[in-house]
């Protein structure tokens, strides 16, 4: 038994994993999600005497619901690359870690479909928001599992890297609360916000590459 590294068994080191198929799989992933956001919006059906344009005005809520969806799933499949970008080995719980970000995310579509159906109802906007933040929230302990654990990096993050990436990440979640909290009251204020999210988050990266100090950080995101 002692000699079981000369027999070829493995030693802790050795068993952790390349990304590659994980990464193949989280792409898979999103593409279904993606797919099934599109699968969202019927051709409609027209009735006597009604016309085209006015069906069309009808499905307004759907497009709107997977314009805002679609610009936010693609934002979180950027993000998810870029927590990604310096990782060269992976282990147990970074597998697991990543299938809990990918639960919710795969839920987007579920909300959506509430959305694109009671636009005006406070509860579907709380439901899409709470669908988002844990989507948020599962990114972010991602980046950070993988950050204490250098190992699995191909160079560990300065402190001020991490912090961008955190802020990047998380910023949204503000945004989902404020919407959430502005549902009740103003639903298209609520959408509104939500569709924002891409917008912010991309002048965010923006901002940060005007500034040498972080404009590194910001190429990764």
């Amino acid at each position: 038994m002692a000699d079981g590294k000369q027999a070829g068994l493995p030693g802790r080191g050795q068993r952790d994993m390349s990304p590659e198929r994980m990464l193949f799989f989280s792409d898979g992933v999103f593409a279904i999600i993606i797919t099934i956001l599109v699968l969202e919006i019927k051709v409609p059906e027209l009735g006597s005497g009604i016309p085209l344009s006015e069906s069309l005005a009808e499905m307004r809520p759907s497009v709107l619901a997977f314009i805002v969806s679609f610009l936010i799933v693609g934002m979180y499949w950027v993000g998810h690359r870029s927590v990604y970008n310096q990782v060269r080995h992976i282990d147990r719980n970074t597998l697991w870690l990543n299938l809990m970000f990918l639960m919710p995310a795969a839920m987007v579509p579920f909300a959506a479909g509430v959305l694109s159906e009671y636009p005006d109802e406070p509860s579907a906007l709380h439901v899409y928001g709470v669908v988002l933040i844990a989507v948020s929230l599962f990114l972010m302990l991602l980046g950070f599992y993988l950050s204490r654990h250098p190992g699995l990096l191909w160079q560990a993050e300065d402190k001020g890297t991490r912090r961008v990436t955190m802020i990047a990440h998380g910023s949204p979640i503000i945004v989902y609360i404020i919407a959430m909290l502005v549902a009740t009251w103003e639903p298209l204020l609520a959408l509104l916000l939500y569709l924002s999210i891409p917008v912010l988050y991309f002048a965010f990266i923006g901002l940060l590459k005007t500034d040498p100090r972080t404009r590194v950080a910001a190429g990764d995101l």
